[in-house]
């Protein structure tokens, strides 16, 4: 078991961890850089804490590879991300171990407090924590979610891993950038406050050794001392009603056991806040030096970090979306370009490049990226919706399986879906051409079938509503949408060499 092991050994194994992730996604591919950052962090949260009584949430999910490696999974790691395999985030039905599932972000603290509240009711003395970062602590929902626990003052624990992306640079094509908002510069201001460390530490010790009624006057005293040096009074968390402590260095054992420890044991604190900084990528040369393209990877060479990206003759539905944009753009100035900490996902990494002043990340945080009633409004808004349908590695959080559902319902919507990569040049040209009202139109993760492109890949708006005849037949009438008209194609195909010929249309909208 881990908690009979000397904090030596616990070192020795945060290296044979670090080097079993290195190995496990090498194989199958995965989230390198996250998962190599979390692995003493990992390993103090599950020597100090009793699990899966205690719980613990990993925010974003995919830091969860070290954690799955602890809790009995180790065998089942080359099967990640594959089918009937192990999931790449956490996953309730996998383990007891993962009493919650995320696959998107910025949801533990809600889930945590959720635990927290439930466990106060129940009377039992669990412990909760929440590890939240990697992006995570851009959403609005993090933030609500601090708001509300330090109203209602149960105890918990949040562990915020800074490993300076409070938002996503990944993917650019010139490197890195910084970290979009201003959370990410007042956490910089934090960790370079010398005084302020220094001051906790000495608080840390004095307090320590006072009991009684003069316990709550050395705290008031290293507040208002906060004060004086930070200039704030008290930290953004500390307004939100969690008691803040850090920075704290991620990669020493002994420092994140003596923390976790005395948090753990320490009475009625209510919501507590341990800001943990950690280097994305630790201990893997190419994913230090590289954040951006070892944030996520496909299956690679562990001693060069080269990876195994096979050829194709045509690009990904992503880069076409991303030419036809720019096409429209060159066009009308107008036109920009909004995304979520998600720039090479997308592909607005190469619309940044030739339009700088009109390319917005706005962090992961989707709610403020778009502005609520943009149907009711009838505002010109276009949504263009990467990895449509079912997305297989990823997993079912990734799955865009609703959105025809949702988004057809709403009232002034256009709601396009190309068969092939031609048809997603006209549709771009189409939303850029409606004015009066939102549209929007999804396309697969994957590249493309190899159609002829539109000339100078410019495509041309179609009108609204109709849809195509590509086949002539008799009889049987196949009606596809999207991807799927290549399967109709497919059978068509098939049942011709059975004197069958069927009617293919393409319903476009």
């Amino acid at each position: 078991m881990i908690w009979e092991l000397f904090m030596q050994e616990l070192k020795q194994l945060s290296e044979e961890l670090r080097s079993d992730v290195i190995f496990n996604v090498s194989k199958t591919g995965g989230h390198l850089g996250s998962s190599l950052g979390v692995v003493e962090l990992t390993v103090a949260l599950h020597y100090v804490f009793n699990t899966p009584r205690d719980k613990i949430l990993w925010d974003v999910g995919h830091q969860s590879y070290p954690h799955k490696i602890l809790t009995g999974r180790r065998h089942k790691m080359h099967t990640m991300r594959q089918t009937n395999g192990l999931a790449g985030f956490t996953k309730r039905s996998e383990s007891e171990y993962d009493c919650f599932g995320t696959g998107h972000s910025s949801t533990t603290i809600s889930a945590g407090l959720g635990m927290a509240v439930g466990r106060d009711l129940k009377g039992e003395r669990n412990h909760v924590v929440a590890v939240i970062g990697d992006g995570a602590m851009t959403a609005g929902q993090a933030y609500e979610a601090m708001n509300n626990a330090g109203y209602l003052d149960s105890d918990m624990i949040v562990i915020l891993n800074d490993n300076k992306q409070v938002s996503l640079p990944t993917a650019n094509l010139d490197g890195p950038t910084p970290p979009v908002g201003a959370l990410s510069s007042a956490l910089s201001r934090l960790q370079s406050n010398r005084p302020l460390r220094e001051l906790r530490e000495v608080a840390k010790g004095v307090t320590k050794q006072i009991g009684g009624p003069m316990h709550e006057l050395a705290a008031k005293v290293d507040e208002y001392a906060r004060g004086m040096i930070s200039g704030s009074g008290s930290t953004l968390f500390e307004e939100l009603g969690l008691y803040y402590i850090g920075p704290v260095d991620g990669h020493n054992i002994d420092d994140l056991v003596s923390i976790l420890k005395e948090v753990k044991t320490t009475k009625t604190t209510g919501p507590v806040l341990i800001h943990v900084v950690t280097e994305k990528g630790r201990g893997y040369p190419y994913a230090e030096r590289a954040a951006d393209k070892y944030h996520g990877v496909v299956k690679f060479d562990p001693a060069t970090g080269k990876q195994f990206k096979g050829n194709s003759a045509t690009q990904s539905y992503t880069t076409y979306f991303a030419e036809a944009l720019i096409a429209e753009a060159e066009a009308d100035k107008n036109i920009v370009a909004i995304h979520a900490a998600m720039g090479g996902g997308t592909g607005l990494n190469l619309f940044l490049r030739r339009f700088p002043q009109r390319c917005f990340d706005v962090g992961i945080a989707e709610q403020h990226a778009v502005v609520h009633d943009v149907d009711l409004q009838k505002l010109p808004v276009r949504f263009a919706m990467d990895r449509a349908g079912l997305v297989g590695a990823d997993g079912p959080t990734h799955c865009g399986a609703f959105d025809v559902t949702f988004m057809a319902c709403l009232p002034n919507m256009v709601v396009m879906a190309p068969s092939d990569e031609a048809e997603l040049f006209h549709m771009v040209a189409t939303a850029a051409a409606i004015d009066d009202r939102p549209s929007c139109f999804r396309y697969p993760r994957g590249n493309g079938i190899g159609v002829q492109l539109p000339p100078g890949k410019k495509g041309v708006p179609l009108e609204v509503g109709k849809g195509r005849v590509l086949i002539e037949g008799e009889r049987v009438a196949l009606l596809g949408y999207g991807s799927a008209v290549q399967s109709c194609l497919a059978a068509a195909s098939l049942l011709e060499s059975h004197g069958l010929r069927l009617t293919v249309a393409d319903a476009r909208f």
